[in-house]
């Protein structure tokens, strides 16, 4: 974990830390941060906060296990707010709930983000036993074959009565088509970006 240089604490000594989660990038909580905190953050690798109303040093999830596993930090552009990306260990409020506005911690297209990372990793780094990297290794002409596989097998399913196939054979097109687009440079972005301009 990289350390902050430069944090302008108040004159309290503090500074707020966002918290957020790194998968969903929803917003889990708001909290406060002492120097002390923040080595001890570094230190464990689990958020740890100056707590104003305990007067101490309280590393979240110390007693209800939900601990907040930091995956990165970074300053705002002055410097006197933190942005902690973490992976939660279950829900952040004391209240039980997921975050500290009630709101559910999820997004599940942001998990599209973390496959096309997995999917640009198998492409940079090459493994033998990586069925992806084997795609990308036979080339655009493979990899836009196997798209056009699964989308008439997407068609053909959708015309049956049986959900979990159809389901399944979407999930096989769209990661192949995932594939695809990084095959020819591009990202699911590029493509995003075109349906709000025609919106």
């Amino acid at each position: 974990m990289k350390k902050l240089e430069g944090v302008n604490f108040d004159d309290k000594g503090l500074v707020p830390a966002i918290i957020q989660d790194e998968e969903t990038n929803m917003v889990l909580m708001l909290g406060y941060m002492s120097d002390e905190s923040l080595k001890a953050t570094y230190d464990c690798g689990n958020v740890t906060f100056f707590s104003r109303s305990k007067n101490r040093l309280w590393m979240k999830g110390e007693e209800s296990g939900n601990v907040l596993k930091v995956c990165s930090m970074a300053l705002d552009c002055d410097s006197d707010a933190v942005l902690i990306k973490v992976n939660p260990a279950g829900p952040t409020c004391h209240k039980g709930t997921d975050t500290c506005w009630g709101e559910t911690n999820s997004n599940e297209l942001a998990f599209l983000n973390n496959l096309e990372s997995i999917i640009s990793d198998r492409k940079e780094n090459p493994s033998d036993q990586s069925y992806t990297s084997s795609l990308f290794k036979d080339g655009i002409n493979k990899v836009a074959q196997k798209v056009g596989e699964e989308a008439i097998e997407v068609v053909i399913e959708a015309k049956d009565d049986n959900d979990d196939l159809f389901l399944n054979e979407s999930a096989d097109l769209l990661f192949h088509y995932l594939i695809l687009l990084q095959a020819k440079g591009f990202k699911l972005n590029d493509v995003i970006k075109i349906l709000k301009d025609r919106n």
